[in-house]
This record gives structure tokens, C-alpha cells and sequence, in this order.
């Protein structure tokens, strides 16, 4: 029997041990590279594009001949005005991707000796990286749709009596939320998170390719979608997969992610639920890959991002 890829050594590329005993230059180094590939890590100025870089080295700042602006390896980038030194962001990345289930602020704050406020700031720029990977993507092919509700539990009162229905609309807190979920079989994963799964017909049009086969469940909205797509129903009621119709991809991203809020985040407000769909997505997508192509590919990601207009000064703008 063949040895699970992530039970093998080619999944494990990148480790604590070998970023802080390589040091602060080297992470500084492939962090260079990362933001100028093209260059293999020699400076490009952001602003006019010039190859003529003078290098201010005992500031790790660059400055441009051309129009003599000074800039930074994470200028412009949502890593614009860090704190952190560079091997202790890449230390938190390694541990950021090596979290298949996710991974807390706390325990991150606690493995770097660092804040709370800083860790979660930083594991949302990274969730925003990841959605801005799919922010234009289109599915095609066979694409699976589904939706499951997360969070607005109520806790039934004490007495059997006086306990109601919690299923019914009227006995609900009202933080109910539900992520649909696009899945491309053999492609990328998109989710978008509703007040109901209804909402969701909307985002399977916008973000399906016409011509497409669309893969769902029996609940009765998907029927709209049938004048546009190519459609597969299986009832769960009756079976999971029939004749090759099924939802199972959908079925196993919702695990991780329930895995995710349950085991590590604990509870998770509405206004944030869309960023940890959206990181469970992006670990399904790329679960094939080593850690250090993951950590590679995040870095490169929020490098080529601008400054997060979200999460920049966030602390100075909302109560902790």
C-alpha cells in the first residue's frame, strides 16, 4: 500500500527548527525573492518599475535612482508596517499552514511570544490572501453546490417545559449564518457566506461557467439554477452517490471547516465567518502540496497584495 503523501518527507519541506537556526538573513532573503521573482530577489521599485536600486543596508530599505522613492521588501504589501522580525513571520506562516485544521490566535500568540492582538491581526491578512487567490476565479467542468449553517446557537432552557423548538425561524438568536460552497471536481473551491442557503442560487450563477454540470442536493432552490446549468440531483434521504451524481467534495469541506470552528476557533462571529471559509477552502485546494510550497505561495500571495484596508489600524479603529 502506497504511503500517504502527507505522512512522507516530501511533505515536509520547511520546519521551525531550520528557520530559526538559518536566522533572520535568510528569511529576509526568501522573502526578497518571493516579492521579486522575477529578479530572483533584486529589487524592483514599486512605484516607476527601475532596475537602478541604490541599497540602504543598515536599514533594510531601498531607494530608487529614477524617482528617488525609499521603499521596503513588504512595502505596499498587506505586510506593510510590521513589527514582527522576518524569521519570526516566517516562523508563524510555517505554523499557519502546517494547521490543517486551522490554527488559533491564541496558540499562535503563545508559540511566538507575541500578543494576542498581533497574532489575529496577522491570521486575518493571511485568510485575506487566500481569498484574494479565487477573487476572480469562474468554475467549470462538474461543479458540486451545497450550504451548511454555522454558529447563532440557542441553549434550551433548563426545564423541559419551557424549552421550544429551536429549529423554527422565530426561536433562533438571529447569528445563524450559512456558507454555500462551489466545488469544482479536480479545481478550486469558492464559498460565500448567506443569511439562508437560498441566497446562494446568485453566487452559483455569478461564479459558474455556462456550459457547466452542476452537482446538488434535493433541497428544493437548487432548482433554479436547471434553465442554466446541466443538472445532477441525489436525495440524502435516499442515498449519498447514485449513478455518479453526489456532493461528496462539498460534504468534505464542510468537515474540515466544521473541524476548524469546533476543535480550534471555538465560535466565530458572522462578519468573520466569510475569511475562515474561505482559509478551509484554500488548505482543500492545496492539500497535495509540501508546507514550504504552502508558505512559499501564501508569502507570494500577500506580497503581491496591496495594504489591507480591512486590518490595517484595526486596533486603533475598534474597541478590543
Amino acid at each position: 500500500m502506497a504511503q500517504h503523501f502527507l505522512l512522507s518527507a516530501a511533505a515536509r519541506t520547511l520546519s521551525l527548527k531550520a528557520i530559526y537556526s538559518e536566522g533572520e538573513e535568510a528569511a529576509y532573503q526568501r522573502f526578497c525573492r518571493l516579492r521579486w521573482p522575477d529578479t530572483d530577489g533584486a529589487p524592483v521599485c514599486p512605484l516607476c518599475g527601475c532596475l537602478d536600486i541604490y541599497d540602504l543596508t543598515t536599514r533594510r530599505r531601498f531607494k530608487c535612482a529614477a524617482c528617488h522613492r525609499q521603499f521596503s521588501v513588504t512595502s505596499g504589501t498587506i505586510f506593510a508596517s510590521r513589527k514582527l522580525a522576518f524569521v519570526d513571520l516566517l516562523g508563524a506562516i510555517c505554523l499557519f499552514v502546517n494547521a490543517s485544521k486551522g490554527l488559533s490566535a491564541v496558540q499562535l500568540s503563545r508559540d511566538l511570544d507575541v500578543q494576542h492582538k498581533t497574532a489575529f491581526i496577522l491570521m486575518h491578512k493571511l485568510r485575506e490572501t487566500m481569498t484574494a487567490e479565487t477573487h476572480e476565479a469562474r468554475l467549470e467542468g462538474l461543479v458540486e453546490v451545497d450550504g451548511a449553517a454555522f454558529g447563532g446557537h440557542v441553549r434550551p432552557a433548563n426545564r423541559r417545559d419551557e424549552r421550544v423548538d429551536r429549529r423554527l425561524r422565530a426561536n433562533r438568536s438571529g447569528k445563524r449564518r450559512v456558507v454555500v460552497v462551489l466545488r469544482q471536481r479536480g479545481g478550486r473551491t469558492l464559498t460565500r457566506t448567506f443569511l439562508c442557503e437560498a441566497l446562494g442560487v446568485d453566487f452559483a450563477r455569478e461564479r459558474i461557467a455556462a456550459g457547466s454540470v452542476v452537482a446538488a442536493d434535493e433541497v428544493t432552490h437548487w432548482d433554479l439554477l436547471d434553465p442554466e446549468f446541466d443538472m445532477q440531483r441525489i436525495n440524502h434521504s435516499e442515498a449519498y452517490s447514485r449513478g455518479g451524481a453526489h456532493t461528496n467534495l462539498a460534504e468534505s469541506y464542510f468537515s474540515r471547516l466544521r473541524r476548524m470552528i469546533g476543535g480550534q476557533h471555538l465560535r466565530v462571529e458572522g462578519r468573520y465567518l466569510d475569511a475562515y471559509a474561505a482559509h478551509a477552502a484554500w488548505l482543500e485546494d492545496h492539500r497535495s502540496q509540501s508546507n514550504g510550497a504552502l508558505a512559499d505561495r501564501l508569502i507570494g500571495g500577500a506580497l503581491a497584495a496591496p495594504v489591507s484596508r480591512a486590518w490595517k489600524g484595526y486596533w486603533q479603529r475598534r474597541a478590543a
